[in-house]
């Protein structure tokens, strides 16, 4: 088995495409695990791993917590707002302080781009990014890229639209790194105010016109409306961001294809994506759900090899 040649997950963007099969090729063995009667496995029986939380998370936690308890890891979890944190604790000495427990592995999500990257510089565990505000979500982009290639067989040459929020999405970010490497053509869709200049220099192209996207492409990503992350007004109302950028039955049917539908969550019913496209068969936004247990299990059993 070829070695992931990394002590921390901070970004997709320190990954080679290699890495990113590596992790693939673990996930399909674990995903084999949890689809069995009994689905826990020894692997990381010993390790000790905190998810520290310092942003409100369901999915993303609750997958890492189910992934860390499949390999038999001990588990402990910490939530700033319960915390120390919220009686104005450093994030360095509330990790040292978790790390004096004889922590092995470290989960964080936080609000500042660049916290994991601060961590690890200052912590021997190794650290897992579960989202630094706009930066990057590298686990949520490897579990989009594995359910594209479960589902098409390959991501390569593929096309993949992602429409949204893109200025304030970690998860597009991520998800451009990760489809590039593996060959992907990716086109950004989404209003002028919520895309950020220059970011075909990251080998993408941009077009404003949902019909046009959804007609090109083979798979459609649609990304929340990141109304906490806003500090002005991007667009004029919900109402007409629905109208313009909503993806629709009809929509979809005008495409005159088989599209596949994705969406990391949670989900804006109405506003970004229709329950009935959410809903139905070509939505294997559930797939993500699932898929995302197996990928984490891949991360972490991938890092801790690295001991």
């Amino acid at each position: 088995m070829k070695d992931f040649n990394h002590k921390h997950l901070i970004g997709i963007k320190d990954l080679s495409a290699e890495d990113i099969n590596l992790v693939f090729e673990t996930a399909d063995n674990f995903k084999e695990v949890i689809n069995r009667p009994i689905k826990k496995v020894p692997t990381l029986r010993d390790t000790t791993i905190a998810n520290i939380f310092f942003e409100n998370s369901t999915r993303t936690r609750v997958s890492f917590e189910l992934a860390e308890k499949r390999l038999s890891a001990d588990v402990v979890n910490f939530s700033s707002s319960s915390s120390s944190v919220s009686k104005g604790e450093t994030l360095i000495d509330t990790v040292k302080n978790i790390l004096s427990m004889k922590v092995d592995m470290v989960v964080m999500r936080h609000p500042s781009p660049g916290a994991c990257v601060f961590l690890s510089k200052h912590i021997d565990a190794n650290i897992i990014n579960a989202g630094d505000g706009t930066h990057e979500h590298p686990t949520q982009a490897l579990l989009d890229a594995f359910s594209i290639r479960e589902k098409l067989g390959d991501v390569k040459g593929k096309k993949i639209a992602i429409v949204g929020d893109i200025t304030h999405s970690r998860v597009a970010i991520s998800n451009i790194y990760c489809l590039k490497k593996l060959g992907a053509k990716v086109k950004l869709c989404g209003p002028p105010t919520l895309i950020p200049k220059h970011i075909e220099s990251l080998g993408v192209e941009v077009d404003y016109n949902l019909d046009n996207v959804v007609k090109w492409a083979d798979v459609v990503n649609m990304l929340r409306i990141q109304m906490e992350r806003q500090d002005i007004a991007y667009f004029p109302s919900l109402r007409e961001y629905s109208m313009q950028y909503g993806l629709t039955q009809e929509r979809v049917e005008r495409s005159g294809k088989e599209l596949i539908i994705m969406h990391p969550g949670p989900i804006n019913r109405g506003v970004e994506i229709t329950s009935e496209v959410a809903d139905s068969k070509n939505a294997i936004i559930l797939n993500q759900v699932e898929n995302g247990v197996a990928i984490r299990m891949a991360v972490l059993y991938l890092l801790a090899g690295d001991k």
